[in-house]
């Protein structure tokens, strides 16, 4: 099970590089794929989440984790192109244009995501609810550094 791991996270982490490189699909195609991915690790939050708060069950958390840690490492950042700030996908897209004048801060964020993405799944592996809890905190902190720099308020 742990060679599998590695063996997805060290392609993942190479094709990362691969996608940054190059754009596949129109404008339209990238804001659907990555509304796609921002409504999966919704979901998967929200499933660690229901876990922490009420039954715990160790299978489903690691399953959640092991999601958000996939996304996170599997280069969908190269669905953010220049161009894709506006227009819609299943929806209008809800990114800010300074995502791609801010270039510094995009990696900072970026990269605290990443990190806390890979701690959950290394936590939830464990089991420990409280231990989980925890990280899920700090998962919750990244995932907020991002939206609150580059997401746009969305309309009711």
């Amino acid at each position: 099970m742990k060679f599998n791991k590695f063996v997805v996270a060290t392609l993942a982490i190479g094709l990362s590089g691969a996608t940054l490189a190059q754009t596949i699909g129109k404008a339209e195609d990238q804001i659907r794929w990555r509304q796609s991915v921002m409504q999966t690790l919704g979901w998967s939050m929200g499933r660690i989440k229901a876990n922490i708060e009420g039954s715990y069950n160790k299978d489903q958390v690691i399953q959640a984790a092991n999601t958000i840690q996939a996304l996170a490492n599997s280069g969908s950042g190269g669905l953010f192109q220049p161009g894709t700030d506006t227009g819609k996908g299943w929806r209008d897209t809800n990114v800010k244009p300074e995502l791609f004048t801010n270039a510094a801060k995009l990696r900072e964020v970026g990269m605290a995501y990443n990190k806390e993405a890979n701690e959950i799944a290394k936590v939830a592996a464990g089991g420990d609810a409280a231990a989980v809890k925890a990280q899920f905190g700090n998962l919750g902190k990244a995932c907020k550094g991002c939206h609150d720099e580059f997401r746009k308020e969305e309309k009711k």
